[in-house]
């Protein structure tokens, strides 16, 4: 193979990270902790505080924004801020959903017990390891699964980040179906731009 020219050897690289990638979406698990999820975002009589550290915690602000196109009231709590003063954002009806592939990100469990120490009385717990430490502090787990990064390295967050982002777009999709979200609601949540004047049928 290493006598294949370049542009070969990049495109079945490229391939073998894709057909990894596809592995890794076939191999989520939705039971039981899946459908629970979705009760409590539906019951949620506060809002959704979703968290995380580096790139799972951007993939958390994602989820919290496709919440809100749904009408789910929700927002994003960085876990070191919310050390220095913005664990105020959390109120007794929310729920908080903490993510951490590992499990085993120090900031990411200190949150779960600052919040248990102003009487959060829901938290998910979004990982994979099963050694993970978050799993014990949780009231609610979303297994992603066994995790093996992509690339040579098998280090930098990029399959793990592909698991999590959708775990989080099908709990939101799930969700907004059992709410009975109308294109005319999604409108007024997404008022400008293509996709709102789509969901207004002004274009095809």
């Amino acid at each position: 193979m290493n006598n294949l020219p370049l542009e070969s050897l990049r495109l079945i690289e490229a391939r073998t990270i894709l057909d990894s990638f596809i592995v890794a979406l076939d191999s989520i698990t939705v039971n039981t902790s899946f459908s629970k999820a979705v009760e409590l975002i539906l019951n949620c009589k506060g809002k959704i505080v979703v968290s995380g550290v580096g790139k799972a915690g951007i993939a958390m602000q994602k989820f919290s924004s496709i919440l809100c196109s749904f009408g789910f009231p929700s927002c994003f709590l960085d876990p070191l801020n919310a050390q220095h003063g913005d664990l105020g954002v959390l109120q007794p009806n929310d729920i908080l959903f903490v993510c951490s592939t590992s499990g085993k990100t120090r900031e990411a469990y200190e949150l779960i017990d600052l919040a248990r120490n102003i009487n959060i009385k829901t938290i998910i717990g979004l990982t994979s390891h099963p050694d993970s430490p978050l799993r014990k502090k949780v009231d609610l787990v979303i297994d992603m699964g066994v995790i093996n990064e992509a690339g040579h390295l098998g280090l930098a967050p990029t399959t793990s980040i592909l698991v999590i982002l959708a775990i989080t777009d099908t709990l939101a999709l799930v969700c907004a179906k059992e709410k009975g979200l109308t294109r005319d609601q999604y409108s007024r949540y997404h008022h400008s731009g293509y996709l709102g004047q789509k969901a207004r049928g002004e274009i095809l």
